[in-house]
This record gives structure tokens, C-alpha cells and sequence, in this order.
């Protein structure tokens, strides 16, 4: 049941979680997995599954990863400007990067950066060290990063005068 749009994705576990629910008999113990996916050009996406074995919580995470998926302006490897976002207590910076600098971030973070296709950004995650957090404050910056195309459109300005 592949789609063309499947295939070339890149699939990422960022964090694989065991539950345990206490019973009569004892304890049932089910899993949380969360997942990027990304197809390393600008698109990327997360989701989060939980099901009682491993493989149908990955599997769940993938298919709402791939439901879930944006566009992120990526310009020559890096992000377009410096973004500080948060979710909750979690906060994070990522900074553009000069090109060999490399990515120059925590796990959850870099993980969703490799997915993107970003090979050079400086970033910093503060406050909440929780995963699922982490991975919805970079979401967010994302959200937040402007499009050199669509800026230019929006004050009616060419792009080469914007950019100097």
C-alpha cells in the first residue's frame, strides 16, 4: 500500500516510551513511540503512537507523522533567520549557520533537522527536556520562519533588493 509520495521519506524514532498500567493480575505494559518523518527537501512531520507492542506504536507514529507533514522555507541548507520558539515549558533557538558548521543540536532536535534535509544550524533547547515538547516548540519554529518568495510578494518588493 506505498504511495508515490512515500517513497524517499526519511523515518526517524526519536522516543520509544514502555507504560506500564497496574492491574489485578499484575502490571500490562504498552508502548508510546514518537516519530519523524521527512523527505530531507523542506517537508517534514511528527506523530506520536501508542499501541501494546513496538512495532504497531512505530507504525502509528509513522502514518500520523506522514498526515502531519509541513513545509519548511530551507535556504542553502539552513534556515532563513534566527527563531526562538516554545511549547509549554520548552523552549529552543535555532540560529542560521554558515555552511560546513553542521548541525549543532540536542537528539529530538536533530533528528527532525536530518528529516527536514538542514545541514547547517545552530541550535539550543532550554528549559523542558521533555521530548515530545521539544519536537512541538521546533514545529512551531517552523511555523514561524518567513519565505524569502512570499515576504518579498507580501511588501511588493523584489527579493534580490531584500536580500542586498
Amino acid at each position: 500500500m506505498e504511495h508515490d509520495k512515500d517513497k524517499g521519506l526519511v523515518e526517524k524514532l526519536i522516543k520509544l516510551n514502555r507504560v506500564a498500567k497496574v492491574v489485578k493480575g499484575g502490571r500490562r505494559f504498552s508502548f508510546s513511540a514518537l516519530v519523524v518523518v521527512g523527505d530531507q527537501n523542506g517537508s517534514v512531520g511528527y506523530g506520536f503512537g501508542k499501541a501494546n507492542d513496538v512495532s504497531e506504536a512505530i507504525r502509528k507514529g509513522m502514518d500520523k507523522a506522514k498526515k502531519s507533514m509541513i513545509k519548511v522555507p530551507v535556504k542553502n541548507k539552513t534556515i532563513p533567520h534566527e527563531v526562538l520558539a516554545r511549547f509549554k515549558s520548552a523552549k529552543i533557538v535555532m540560529k542560521p549557520a554558515a555552511p560546513g558548521t553542521g548541525v549543532i543540536a540536542g537528539g529530538a532536535v536533530r533528528a527532525v533537522m536530518d528529516a527536514v534535509g538542514i545541514n547547517d544550524i545552530l541550535s539550543k533547547s532550554l528549559g523542558s527536556k521533555n521530548s515530545i515538547n521539544i519536537v512541538k516548540a521546533v514545529f512551531d519554529g517552523f511555523g514561524e520562519l518567513m519565505d524569502a518568495k512570499k515576504v518579498s510578494i507580501d511588501r511588493g518588493k523584489p527579493i534580490n533588493e531584500m536580500w542586498g
